[in-house]
């Protein structure tokens, strides 16, 4: 007689079956660790200490700040789990924040939300779940996860404005087989609704908006903070390549940028490109930010190269929209994306993600870097 799959897809009873819920103390996760209880899951709750900045503001909107971690143990008390804090300051140092400056000062715009989900959160905290013997990693991100034959798939979440999957392009094969993503199928309004109903503290707390050791969205004293050399004045150059002006620093641009080049002319500008080793930015008019080939770097693949065949779209920014276009891989760990359509603002750092569709809906087949 066949087993019965469990809420997660495992073949055992949910008291037999052991999960590790990554708890950042936002109603997201909280709320999936109340699921896991309340469906009857062994639940041990793990909080990450990232980043301190000394400044612990009761309303803030960084994730994982001292005021996230009480949340997160006021959370694990209420619905009587195990709860852990593991203190990754530096590793999230030299994972995360070195990388984001590294990059900016590189001329590029990074995703740090990546590279925090790439390394110590999917690869440090998976090795911890591994070893209090989990049988799964449960989180908060809205994305859908189906699971099949023992292989786990990633779909973009069913509420659009949520949907997360974009920043977890870089998760392995083995990672995703393990991670289970319960809030894929809710709208966010529902998951709110749930945590009031389990009276959790935390039902109506604001999302997180600002990287959590980027205040204020002032990522420019951070890497001051950590590069006091990086800003050093440059040329500003037009699409002819004459100088028409000076800048303060590389790091106060990203491509397709139009605010704050304080440079006039008869139409508006905005930051074409940037060239660290020359220090220089290029502006021009908005018709010449389009785009319709990207080079990428460092794939990762979530499926096989024949899926990429037909019917292939890919996301150049968190919040862009879905563009059709072909890939071609280059080599192994290379591809150049040819887009249908130009697309602006394209920057070099960015990630590009592949999806496709099915009757489940858009599936992520993986994606790289942009290097240009």
């Amino acid at each position: 007689m066949n087993k019965e799959l469990n809420s997660i897809g495992l073949d055992k009873k949910p008291s037999d079956t052991t999960v590790v819920v990554a708890m950042s103390g936002g109603v997201d996760s909280s709320t999936v660790a109340g699921i896991m209880k309340k469906d009857g899951y062994n639940v041990i709750g793990i909080t990450l200490k990232l980043y301190d900045n000394g400044k612990e503001v009761a309303n803030s909107k960084q994730c994982c700040s001292g005021q996230d971690i009480m949340d997160a143990k006021r959370v694990a008390n209420k619905l009587n789990i195990d709860h852990k804090i593991l203190y990754y300051q530096n590793k999230f140092k030299q994972g995360v924040i070195d990388n984001f400056v590294g990059s900016y000062l590189n001329g590029e715009t990074p995703i740090p939300c990546v590279q925090c989900n790439q390394t110590v959160k999917f690869k440090d905290l998976f090795e911890v779940s591994k070893d209090l013997k989990a049988d799964a990693m449960i989180t908060g991100h809205y994305v859908k996860s189906v699971t099949s034959n023992g292989q786990t798939n990633m779909y973009k979440a069913i509420d659009e404005n949520r949907d997360q999957s974009y920043f977890l392009f870089n998760t392995s094969r083995e990672q995703l087989d393990y991670l289970r993503f319960p809030l894929g199928g809710m709208l966010k309004d529902e998951t709110r609704e749930i945590a009031k109903k389990l009276e959790l503290n935390v039902a109506d707390k604001p999302d997180s908006q600002d990287i959590c050791f980027v205040p204020n969205g002032d990522y420019v004293s951070v890497i001051q903070k950590f590069r006091p050399e990086s800003l050093k004045k440059g040329n500003i150059k037009d699409i002819n390549g004459k100088v028409i002006g000076v800048h303060d620093g590389i790091i106060n641009f990203t491509i397709g940028q139009r605010k704050g080049i304080k440079v006039s002319d008869k139409e508006p500008l905005y930051v074409i490109s940037i060239d660290a080793e020359k220090n220089e930015i290029v502006v021009g008019p908005r018709e010449k930010l389009g785009k319709k080939t990207i080079y990428l770097k460092n794939l990762n693949l979530l499926a096989e190269k024949k899926d990429f065949t037909n019917n292939v779209f890919v996301k150049v920014r968190s919040t862009g929209k879905l563009l059709d276009a072909k890939v071609n891989f280059t080599n192994q760990d290379c591809a150049e994306v040819n887009l249908n359509l130009p697309e602006d603002g394209i920057s070099p750092g960015q990630a590009c993600v592949f999806y496709n569709k099915d009757n489940l809906g858009y599936r992520v087949l993986g994606g790289g870097w942009i290097t240009k």
